[in-house]
């Protein structure tokens, strides 16, 4: 019958044990001095090697020819532990025999001498799952147990082992292994077992399996039954985002193509790919992105195997330490909702959408969002100015509903006698127009002087806003800066920012001009008024002053 691999390639030694050093060699000085406690805790994560370690000092204190601490496991007793003949070495699992009454029966067990080797073993797995009763029935054994008896637990929830248990037992703390030291692994066993492991393959697993030697080998059979293993055929066997398939998305919400992402996200979701998982290792590649950007000093030891250095500062020319943080931050949000979503395939393309068109508001500060805008004029991406919207003609409003006796706006049907005799005269005077005279807009030539000599005068942010995000124009005798969103206006606005703007345009224009701020798409538009311009052109006849706002 075929066993699985991590089964098969259980540790049988200490020396055979992958990341736990610092335990092992303690166990094995131990071992040799013969110093041994009577209660030992093993507590750690998944996979990490808590029962073998276990299984291997049942054997190690029961060996009739130890090898340097560690078990020959060709003896007579090592041999019948292995195969289970031993009664003396109990295996019990606390999730399943968690009663009082459980413990209860161990605790009578422990009066009996052992009848095949030198000691009684127990060893309790997942003893978090005893009850409050049956950790009690526990503790006066535990504290104070026959010469001829050991106790191993392990637990991989130690905040719910009571203080009372833990102040009895020599407490061991299981590392998560190292990704190098699960990649050596593999490919070890690759080799013994012929299975075709490439290197890459076996990085991306020892990614996934996030410490746990035994997930990592589980991981790698589910991959082998395909035949060779390289990393496309991990991401198939596993559903998961190989290294290629990330940097792709990545570069695709880099520029913002929206179509491009949600292709990608409709191929990984076609290979039955989780999207959510899909995103949880973008968080990675993000992780590892800011290492990279905002470090000062070598951060390879720190990144994950799956990237390396160079591939990672590609990635963040032209992406901002601040850019990155939004993504998190709208990924992050993004899986809170998928989990109670009804379609997650839709709030994932939500998720890239959201990530392909970042705003002034996703950033946390202004200097985050000037970051942003410095980082991509220094790599030379361009923004493209927003299109003036066409201005639509404007109406008179109509009176406030209930004042059905105020009189109607004026207009040129409905205008006084003696507006039409002026505006006669007027007629007379110039041709007819078809059309209102469009305002004559041009652009002004000194704008990249302007932007020089306001170098060092204004807000920093102010002036990185205005040069990517601003157009000066001559319009009417004066100059209007233009600007493709609000923020940029309002900094542009603000004193004493306007001031100075003044003062420089003033001096390269050899003379005082207008200044007026505007944002794009709030064009003022220009129509023919017939009664305005009556009243003008009467007012000018009796010489009444009048005041242009």
């Amino acid at each position: 019958m075929y066993q699985a691999l991590y089964r098969k390639w259980r540790p049988q030694t200490f020396a055979d044990v992958i990341g736990q050093q610092h335990i092992t060699d303690t166990l094995r000085a131990q071992l040799r001095t013969g110093r041994l406690s009577h209660a030992y805790l093993f507590t750690g994560t998944r996979g990490t090697g808590k029962t073998t370690c276990a299984k291997i000092l049942a054997r190690a204190v029961n060996c009739e020819h130890p090898v340097n601490g560690d078990p020959c496991n060709r003896c007579a007793a090592c041999r019948g532990i292995l195969d289970g003949s031993v009664l003396d070495v109990t295996e019990i699992d606390a999730a399943s025999n968690n009663g009082v009454d459980n413990i209860r029966d161990l605790r009578d067990e422990t009066r009996y001498t052992p009848a095949q080797v030198k000691k009684r073993v127990f060893i309790i797995d997942e003893v978090h799952m005893l009850s409050i009763g049956a950790f009690n029935a526990l503790l006066k054994t535990l504290e104070e147990p026959p010469e001829h008896v050991l106790f191993i637990l392990a637990t991989t929830e130690l905040h719910k082992v009571p203080a009372t248990i833990l102040s009895r037992c020599q407490r061991f703390d299981f590392r998560r292994i190292a990704a190098a030291d699960i990649t050596r692994r593999l490919l070890e066993v690759a080799g013994q077992e012929g299975i075709p492991l490439e290197e890459d393959a076996a990085r991306l697993i020892a990614r996934l399996a996030d410490g746990a030697m035994r997930d990592a080998l589980s991981m790698l059979d589910r991959a082998a039954a395909a035949g060779a293993v390289d990393e496309q055929t991990v991401t198939r066997a596993l559903g998961v985002l190989g290294q290629g398939d990330g940097l792709r998305l990545a570069e695709a919400l880099k520029v913002g193509d929206l179509a491009a992402a949600i292709g990608l996200l409709d191929e990984y979701y076609d290979e039955g790919r989780d999207l959510a998982a899909v995103y949880d290792q973008m968080l990675g590649l993000i992780r590892d992105a800011l290492l990279v950007k905002t470090s000062k000093t070598d951060v390879s030891a720190l990144l994950s195997p799956a990237y390396g250095v160079k591939t990672l500062q590609k990635l963040c020319d032209g992406l901002a330490s601040s850019t990155l943080l939004a993504w998190s931050r709208a990924i992050a949000q993004a899986l809170d909702r998928m989990r109670g979503a009804a379609d997650r395939r839709i709030e994932a393309e939500l998720c890239a959408v959201r990530l392909c068109s970042l705003g002034a508001a996703d950033h946390d500060t202004l200097d985050g969002r000037v970051e942003a805008l410095e980082e991509k004029l220094k790599h030379g991406i361009p923004v493209a100015p927003a299109a003036p919207a066409a201005a639509a003609p404007r109406r008179a409003a109509p009176p406030p509903p209930g004042e059905a006796d105020a009189p109607p706006p004026p207009g040129d049907d409905d205008a006084p006698p003696w507006l039409e005799d002026e505006q006669q005269a007027l007629d007379a005077q110039q041709p007819a127009q078809t059309a209102p005279p469009a305002s004559k807009a041009t652009a002004w030539p000194q704008w990249p002087a302007l932007l020089e000599a306001l170098t060092g005068k204004i807000n920093t942010g102010a002036h990185t806003n205005l040069k990517l995000s601003a157009r000066a124009i001559e319009e009417d005798g004066g100059l209007v800066l233009l600007c493709e969103d609000s923020v940029t206006a309002m900094l542009a606005k603000a004193e004493p920012t306007i001031k100075v703007i003044r003062e420089q345009v003033a001096a390269l224009a050899g003379a005082p001009l207008k200044v007026k701020v505007r944002e794009a798409g709030d064009e003022a538009i220009y129509q023919k008024n017939t009664a305005v311009d009556a009243i003008i052109g009467r007012a000018k006849k009796f010489d009444i002053p009048m005041k242009e706002l």
